[in-house]
């Protein structure tokens, strides 16, 4: 029989650091980008992102802490998302630098906001993949005694995409190419994607995202 180690979260994990955020990962980084309703600019990354219905298309992220970025995106309804690469991997680790809501992390980070189409809160110029967001749900979570913990999940509805172009291949997002980052579980591992990652392997046949056509752009996950 495998030794296993086995631990109760609400007991401690006996390990040097705790294995939850490694186990569930590497994670996609959602670097977000807001306004202030007095029109201050924030920009923070959050390990706890992903992606969770194709139509519309919804994002969230996980505040841990009644944070600057969840605050706007209350006040305001709105954010945005940044692809966070390998290139950019110094600006967006200085843009996590825990400093006074006045603070502009974009400068701090030496970053370019640029206007969105729809929403009042920026992108950044240099991400070369942003969506803008609108906030849907904003849930406090809870354990398992019903219990409100403090972090908040922030749902968002996609309103516009922006890709650079060189990132399309025939109409293809090229994410081998893209130079995606993606936070691990140590205090300081992160993993990229590249081309050495990539290998394909298609659906069976019939089973098709809900809401989507079986067209060729649904064959894989």
């Amino acid at each position: 029989m495998t030794n296993m180690h086995v631990y109760e979260p609400s007991k401690g994990h006996g390990l040097a650091h705790d294995p939850f955020n490694a186990i569930v990962g590497p994670r996609p980084i959602g670097w977000i980008s807001t306004r202030s309703k007095d029109g201050v600019l924030n920009l923070a990354p959050y390990s706890f992102f992903n992606a969770f219905n194709y139509t519309p298309p919804l994002v969230g992220f996980a505040s841990i802490g009644a944070k600057d970025t969840l605050r706007n995106a209350q006040d305001t309804g709105e954010f945005a998302w940044n692809l966070a690469t390998r290139d950019l991997a110094e600006a967006m680790n200085q843009s996590c630098e825990a400093v006074p809501p006045e603070v502009n992390e974009f400068d701090l980070a030496g970053l370019t906001p640029v206007a969105s189409r729809l929403i009042g809160a920026p992108r950044v110029l240099e991400s070369p993949v942003s969506f803008e967001c609108r906030v849907t749900q904003i849930l406090q979570l809870q354990g398992i005694d019903q219990q409100p913990v403090p972090t908040w999940m922030v749902f968002g509805e996609v309103v516009a995409v922006h890709i650079d172009q060189r990132l399309l291949k025939d109409g293809v997002y090229d994410t081998a190419n893209a130079g995606h980052i993606l936070r691990a579980g140590g205090p300081a591992d992160y993993f990229t994607v590249g081309p050495e990652q990539l290998f394909k392997m298609f659906r069976p046949k019939g089973q098709v995202p809900s809401g989507l056509a079986p067209t060729a752009s649904t064959q894989t996950p």
